[in-house]
Parts: structure tokens; C-alpha cells; sequence
């Protein structure tokens, strides 16, 4: 029997279609409420006498007013029901109203502005409350009632009533601002026609869905520039808002929008369709940034960044973020997924916005090696496990429509179409996403809409391509076996237990190999035409020279090769000329380490090819590394032999890195080597090293006493705060602590969240529980599990911590994407079975509907550990006796 549930279960009837909504919002900010009406202009399609839709069980609701085809005389319901679960509110009329009747629906409302961070909601900073909108996925139901589903768009005008003192922004411009509220408005609200009230009218949006809508209220100030349209010349008003205190940190964000906007337009073809474009940095946010049409909103740690003392990371996070957003202008905004379970149509933006587009804005960032690293990666790890999911799946309700927000819908999406561009070629690509934007502008798409444009431009079968990568869950290892003439390929899924049984092992994925070879001359050829599409094929190859799968790193896959292969290859890819690109020798590293942890090759095998590069140049190589690594010592954190040595074996690769670069920072330094000198010096520190953490502890007492910013750069206020919390007592604690309270940047703020939890001192442990519970913002509670689950001495009491509070940290994030990411920090670090057990326990009579996909995937990471502990140990134990004794010599 199918256990999916029928549409009527979790979709709204689409008898009556919402075309437009007038929505009228006073804000108190004084008294913190907000109340208003909204008038829904509907199109009755199919007869009936029943309106549904949706609002949420915070909103009180005054009873609804129907006119039809404009009269003036209006039909109240004669019955009025509310459903909690869906949400919905169905108004029940005398009369069945005849399909093609037009009318207009109006409702009143009003609410507490809570700090929930969804809906529309209050932020605080030093000074006092604004009001902001999160509506991604379900939650404009919370602000006003409405059809609340991507499919059912419709154009909006909205108008809002503040205090006179307070500035209001939507996602259109300003049509009129007088002080006198304006006629219509006059006796809406009590009180509105006093002076101290301003109404702002804003322009009709184009069509588009809910969850975009957008509108804030507060005393907000604005930098401001503007970009000229490549495609038609006009020009066109790019501003930043924040509160007056932050908004000198936000010069950065607004140049990477001026210059990320006018080139998506040109990789697009198509015109950004509004009059302006404003993005406002909110003290308090759930996500890390949100794609409203017009008005981009995001958390000051994606947008701020103190001008004076810069650091790379904020930098590269700002410019990522915001090329995201940017990115949905168009993808997401103008063409939307007709619902949830093709959200990854809208958020693989990574693709375009931190791949195509960074490497346009900022080349020396390498964004597309990046890639690789940070997303890539990233995916293939969640995608792995036995409790993974497609990235175009099943949402039957809220709970797991929020839930898919994850590395599937983004890295994983992104990643199967950055191989498909490479595939293609990148212009084929873009053209093809060119046609299927403008194919289904201002309307809704499915996955075959978008292959279909890809597939005009291209001439190739993208469905045969890509519907196996879209719609079935997992990915395959290619397993290279060497023959007389080349070499025989076989694909299987990957699981990272390495235990797929039959079931787990029936797709077949068509794999683009990109098979790299070495000229007679000793050049790197790539044959891009190899493709796997059967579960295995030969290929003739001249084994005698360098050869590897996956060139660039390019597919979303894992090779296999056989210990010897692996070896040959990673001695190629150490040589100062190797045959091998920089996006080879990253994909090496990930590869190998998790083929070990799935059991198919030796760590030992992993280690030695770790050491093997330990000459290499290349900062994203070693973060690579750095990040393998750091897996296999956190796995074995409570073996303390192997723990102790493999941090003597970090400190061999990574000590000398920071001799040679040093702690001194600047403005003529490449990325390269900003990023590689911070990396180092966390490395070493993290191993322990005695001169690092002496240095890094000295600067931090400097920083404290003489308030000498320049004492830390603030590409190393992360591991300073660390270093100093962690062996510093009572005294760095309290300082941290200190800085925590008066932030002078969110790169401050964020450093000190996570020191915090690295005391070594259970007392001071305890103190960071205590701020959690009593003084952090809802925002922030995630970095400071962060910061607890890194600290081994925090581990299990932060489980501890957690389970005694959960009642309070359930009803803390009900409304938000937070709770998963709490249970996934609290879990995913412990490794034995008897931790599996008790996390099994603990929630066996718990709800966990809002978190139950990643609680399977903690559950599936805590057994896979336990494996590859036991498995592993001998192996590992072995190679570092033999790296110790060949250390020594």
C-alpha cells in the first residue's frame, strides 16, 4: 500500500485562485503588535460554495467579507472553520459561487510581534525593536492570511502604517510617503490618523509566491549604489540597510551586488524585472540569508564585516551569500518550483552564484576549486548514508518541507548540475538555463521544464543525463580494475558503512567519467566522451603512463582504486609538474579517506597519501587534508594513542607551514596564502603544538589589555578566543565572555560564541550552559553547541545538557529550522554504541517529526563510526608506529 499521502491531505483545492492581494500592516514597534487587513482579489475556477486557505493559529482573524465582481455589497460566511494541523481556514458561504466568478476576499488581523524569527517578527539591537518577514517555506501564513503555496502566485500591494520615526521597505519601491495617512487608510486602525503615524504605499509586485513577499519596519539607515543594465541601460538603485550602528560594516556586501548583478542578467539573458533592489541585515535570522524579491534579507555574519580589519572568511561568506541571493532573483523568483519537492530548482543557485559568478567577480578565489571543498563534499558525506533522500522528494507537510533544506537540496543539487554544465560546456549550459527561464517567467516549473531548455541548447538527452541524479537516492563508487589493454569500470551505490545490499545497489546512474591520460609529450589529456551508463564497460588505456578517473573532480562520484594505483597516482599528483590539476589532487584526498571509512581501502593507504602531499603548495589541497584528518582524529577522540599521535603527524604537516608564513598579515598577501597561514595555525594549535598556542595566547593578552586590535588579525580570532579559553582559565573566560556582551563586529561575536564552549574547567562549562539557556539570542544557540561539541570535555555533558532542557529548546524553536540543527551539533560527534543506544532511547517517546531525517542520519553517522573504530584500529595503530619510527631517523 503507498504510504503517500493523497494532494488534498497537504494541498490547498484549487477552485478559487488567489490573482491579488491588497495587504495594509500597522507596526507597533512601541507596543510590539502589528495588525492590518488583507483584500484577496480571487477567480472562482470550478463552482463551490467553500474557500480555503491559510492562516496560522497566531493570527486573530476578524470575521471575512466577500464582494462579488466588484459590487459594494458584500456576503459574510455563514460558517467559519479552522484546521491546526494544515492550517487552514475555510470560509463556508450561502450560496455556491459559479466557476469564472471574480470576487474579492477581505480579512482583518493582528499578532503579538514575537521573537520567533519566522513570520513577520521583532529583531533587537542596542537601541530597541524592528519588525521583519521570514515567510521561507510556510510561514506568511503567520503575518497575514493567504494561499500560501509556491503555485498559487499573485501579484501584491502592500502598504504599511509605522510610527513616523521608523523607515519601512518592502519588496517594491515607494510609491508615496505622506504624513497624513492617506484615504482608504484613515479609520483602519485606531489612532492612525494621529501625526506621529506614517503610511507608505508601495508599488504592485509582478506575480509571484508567498514566501517572497517582504516587508520590514524599524529605524533603518542605507548605503546606497547602483548598476546599469547590460541588456537595456537603465539604471538602477542597489542599496543596504541596517541599524546606524552596523551599516559602516556593509560596504563590501553592497559591491559584490553591484557587480553580481549585472552579470547574472548577462548569463541569464534576461532583465531583472524590478525597480530596485535592497538587502537589510537583521540582528536576529533564522537561515543565514533569504531571496525576498527586492529585499534580500540576512544575519549580520553574512553580511558584515568591519572595513579596518577585514579577514578572508567574512569576506568569502559575504560574497557567496549575496551572489546566492542574487542568483534567486531569477531562479527561484522569476521562475519558481510548483512545490517543495523540487526545491532544488531553486536552491542549487550555488552552481551559478559561488561557482560561475564568483569566478567571474573574484578569480583569485578559485570558487570553482573551491567548490569542490565546501559543497561538493559536503554532499557526498549526508548523501552516503543509508537514511539519505533524493533531492527531489516527497513533501507531505511543514515538518518536512523544512526539512529538506539541507545539503541535497543545496550542495548535492548544485553539484549534479555543475557536472552536468561541465559535461555540456559551460556556455551550452548557461543557454540552456537562459530558455528555460524565459520559457516560464513569472510562473512555475518542474524538473523536465528546466532539462528541456538545457536539452534545446544542447542537443543532448538530459532526462537520460540527469533523472537518475535527481530522483534516486544515493550515488556510485567506480570501481577501476586494470586489464591487459586499459581498464574495466564498474559502478555500485556508495554507502559510507560500505554495507549496500542488493536493494540499496539497483540504479544506474549515467556517469560522465572524464578520464585524464598523459600525452606522448607528458601533457594532461581529459576525454570527456567516456560515459558509464551500464554497470560496467572497458576502456583501452595506456596503463604505462598516469592516468585517474573524475578529471577536475567534476562528477559526483568516488573512484576506486586499487592501494597500488592509488599510490602511483598520489606520487603523481605530488610532483611540482604533475599531470594532475589542483581540482585532481582535491579530489584524491576525499576520495580516499572516505573509501576508508566505508571499508573498501586501508586508512593506512589514506595517511600515507596525506603524506605523500605533504610539499604541496596549494591552500585548498590542505584544506582538504586538514579536513580528512581532522574526521579521523575526532572519530578516534577517546583512543588516546591514536589521538595523540595522528595530532603528532598533523603537526608535522602543519607546523612548518606557519614557520614559514608566519602570524603577520597583508593587503599584499594572495588569498592563498591569507587562507593557508589562518589554516596552518589552526591546525597546529588544534595538534597541540606548544609554540603556537604560547604565540596565539600572548596575542590574546595583548588584545585584552591594550584593547590593540591589530594584536589578533582577524583572520585568527576564531583560534585565539580557542586557544585562550581552552588554556586559560577563569581569567580568558571572563574576557571572551566580556567581548561576547560588547561585540565590536559579528566576526567578534561569532569567534567568542564558539571559544566559549572550549573550557576545559566543568565549572566554566556549566557558565556557557547558563548563557545559553539565559542569555543568547535564539540565532545564536546552534554556534554555541558548535563550539560544545568540538570540545571533548563538553561532549557528553552537552548531550546531557541538552536532554535535561529539551522541553525548553523544543518550544524555543518550534516555529524554526533551528531544532535539527541542534540535535545534529549535540550528536553527530560521539561514536560509540552505547551513545546510538541512549540517542535511541532518549527520543523514542518524543515527537520528532520536525527532525526526524536528521536524526537518522546522526543515528546512521554514530554506527558507521563504531564500525570504522573497530574495524580501522590495528590498521591505523600500525602506520603511526611506523610513521613515529621513520619520523625519528
Amino acid at each position: 500500500m503507498s504510504s503517500v499521502k493523497p494532494l488534498d491531505d497537504y494541498r490547498l483545492p484549487t477552485n478559487v485562485r488567489p490573482k491579488h492581494y491588497d495587504l495594509i500592516v500597522r507596526t507597533d514597534l512601541e507596543k510590539e503588535t502589528f495588525e492590518g487587513s488583507v483584500t484577496i482579489d480571487v477567480e472562482v475556477v470550478d463552482s463551490t460554495d467553500t474557500i480555503v486557505l491559510n492562516a496560522a493559529s497566531s493570527l486573530v482573524l476578524t470575521p471575512a467579507h466577500l464582494s462579488l465582481d466588484g459590487s459594494a455589497d458584500s456576503v459574510a460566511p455563514t460558517g467559519t472553520s479552522y484546521d491546526a494541523p494544515t492550517q487552514r481556514v475555510s470560509y463556508k458561504f450561502p450560496k455556491s459561487l459559479a466557476a469564472g466568478t471574480q470576487a474579492s476576499l477581505r480579512i482583518g488581523f493582528s499578532s503579538p510581534l514575537t521573537d520567533s524569527m519566522t513570520g513577520y517578527y521583532k529583531s533587537t539591537w542596542s537601541e530597541g525593536n524592528y519588525a521583519l518577514t521570514q515567510f521561507e517555506p510556510t510561514e506568511a501564513r503567520r503575518a497575514f492570511p493567504c494561499w500560501d503555496e509556491p503555485l498559487l502566485k499573485a501579484t501584491f500591494a502592500v502598504t504599511l502604517v509605522s510610527r513616523a520615526d521608523t523607515v519601512s521597505l518592502s519588496n517594491m519601491s515607494v510609491l508615496d510617503e505622506p504624513v497624513v495617512p492617506a484615504a482608504g487608510v484613515q479609520g483602519l486602525f485606531a489612532g492612525v490618523a494621529e501625526k506621529e503615524w506614517t503610511v507608505t504605499k508601495f508599488a504592485t509586485t509582478p506575480p509571484m509566491s508567498t514566501y517572497i513577499v517582504a516587508y520590514a519596519n524599524g529605524p533603518f539607515v542605507f548605503i546606497e549604489s547602483s548598476y546599469k543594465s547590460p541588456l537595456s541601460g537603465k539604471v538602477r538603485p542597489l542599496r543596504v540597510y541596517a541599524t546606524p550602528d552596523v551599516i559602516h560594516q556593509a560596504q563590501f556586501a553592497l559591491e559584490v551586488t553591484a557587480k553580481a548583478v549585472p552579470l547574472y542578467e548577462q548569463v541569464f539573458d534576461v532583465e531583472f524585472p524590478l525597480p530596485k533592489l535592497d538587502t537589510l541585515v537583521a540582528n536576529d535570522f533564522d537561515a543565514g540569508a533569504m531571496e525576498n524579491w527586492g529585499l534580500i534579507t540576512g544575519r549580520t555574519t553574512a553580511y558584515l564585516m568591519d572595513p579596518k580589519n577585514p579577514d578572508m572568511r567574512a569576506k568569502k561568506r559575504i560574497a557567496s551569500v549575496q551572489s546566492h541571493e542574487v542568483a534567486h532573483m531569477w531562479f527561484g523568483n522569476i521562475t519558481t518550483m510548483a512545490w517543495w519537492d523540487n526545491l532544488y530548482l531553486n536552491e542549487d543557485k550555488r552552481q551559478m552564484g559561488e561557482s560561475i559568478i564568483l569566478d567571474k567577480i573574484f578569480p583569485e578565489w578559485k570558487a570553482d576549486t573551491e567548490f569542490i571543498n565546501e559543497h561538493l563534499n559536503d554532499a557526498l558525506r549526508l548523501d552516503a548514508k543509508p537514511s539519505s533522500h533524493p533531492i527531489e522528494v516527497d513533501c507531505p507537510d511543514a515538518n518536512q518541507i523544512n526539512q529538506i533544506f539541507d545539503a541535497l537540496s543545496y550542495a548535492k543539487a548544485a553539484s549534479v548540475l555543475r557536472m552536468l554544465s561541465k559535461y555540456v560546456g559551460e556556455e551550452k549550459f548557461l543557454k540552456g538555463v537562459s530558455i528555460y527561464l524565459k520559457k516560464h517567467l513569472f510562473a512555475n516549473s518542474v524538473s523536465r521544464d528546466l532539462w528541456e531548455g538545457i536539452g534545446e541548447a544542447t542537443g543532448n538527452d538530459i532526462p537520460k543525463l540527469m533523472d537518475n541524479w535527481v530522483t534516486k537516492i544515493g550515488f556510485p563508487v567506480v570501481t577501476v580494475t586494470e586489464t591487459a589493454d586499459g581498464i574495466r569500470v564498474r559502478q555500485d551505490r556508495f554507502l559510507e558503512d560500505g554495507a549496500a545490499k542488493p536493494e540499496d545497489n539497483e540504479t544506474i546512474w549515467t556517469i560522465p567519467l572524464s578520464i585524464v591520460t598523459t600525452s606522448a609529450a607528458g601533457q594532461s589529456l581529459i576525454d570527456n566522451t567516456a560515459v558509464l551508463d551500464a554497470r560496467e564497460k572497458e576502456f583501452k588505456l595506456d596503463l604505462s603512463k598516469p592516468f585517474k578517473l573524475n578529471g577536475n573532480t567534476n562528477g559526483v562520484f568516488r573512484v576506486l582504486y586499487t592501494p597500488e594505483r592509488l599510490a602511483a597516482i598520489g606520487a603523481e599528483a605530488a610532483k611540482p609538474d604533475s599531470v594532475f590539476s589542483l581540482n585532481d589532487r582535491i579530489g584524491l584526498v576525499h576520495d580516499a579517506l572516505a573509501l576508508s571509512k566505508a571499508g573498501y581501502l586501508k586508512d593506512s593507504a589514506s595517511l600515507s597519501l596525506f603524506h605523500t602531499l605533504r610539499e604541496e603548495t596549494e591552500y585548498l589541497v590542505w584544506d582538504g587534508i586538514a579536513v580528512n584528518l581532522g574526521m579521523v582524529i575526532a572519530t578516534w577522540w577517546e583512543n588516546a594513542y591514536v589521538k595523540d599521535t595522528l595530532n603528532a603527524f598533523r603537526r608535522q604537516l602543519f607546523v612548518p607551514i606557519v614557520k614559514r608564513l608566519g602570524y603577520e598579515y597583508s593587503a599584499d598577501d594572495s588569498p592563498d596564502t591569507t587562507q593557508l597561514r589562518t589554516l596552518a595555525i589552526e591546525q597546529a594549535a588544534n595538534a597541540q603544538d606548544p609554540e603556537v598556542v604560547q604565540e596565539l595566547r600572548d596575542r590574546f593578552a595583548k588584545y585584552v589589555v591594550t584593547d590593540e586590535q591589530t594584536a589578533i588579525p582577524a583572520d585568527l580570532l576564531n583560534v585565539a578566543f580557542q586557544v585562550a579559553v581552552k588554556h586559560g582559565g577563569v581569567e580568558a573566560y571572563n574576557a571572551v565572555l566580556k567581548i561576547y556582551d560588547a561585540p565590536k563586529t559579528p566576526s567578534e561575536k561569532s569567534a567568542a560564541i564558539r571559544a566559549l564552549g572550549h573550557a576545559a574547567d566543568r565549572t566554566l562549562i556549566e557558565r556557557t550552559f547558563d548563557v545559553v539557556l539565559n542569555k543568547s539570542r535564539n540565532q545564536d544557540v546552534v554556534y554555541f553547541f558548535n563550539g560544545l561539541t568540538a570540545n571533548e570535555s563538553a561532549r557528553r555533558t552537552l548531550a546531557t545538557f541538552f536532554e535535561d532542557n529539551y522541553a525548553v529548546f523544543e518550544k524555543r524553536f518550534e516555529s524554526t529550522f533551528s531544532l535539527k540543527y541542534l540535535v545534529s551539533a549535540v550528536y553527530r560527534n560521539l561514536t560509540a554504541e552505547k551513545d546510538r543506544l541512549h540517542v535511541e532511547q532518549f527520543f523514542k517517546d518524543k515527537n520528532i517529526s520536525k527532525f526526524n531525517l536528521v536524526l537518522a542520519q546522526v543515528l546512521d553517522g554514530i554506527k558507521t563510526k563504531t564500525a570504522w573504530v573497530e574495524r580501522s584500529t590495528p590498521d591505523i595503530e600500525q602506520w603511526l608506529k611506523d610513521w613515529e619510527k621513520a619520523s625519528k631517523l
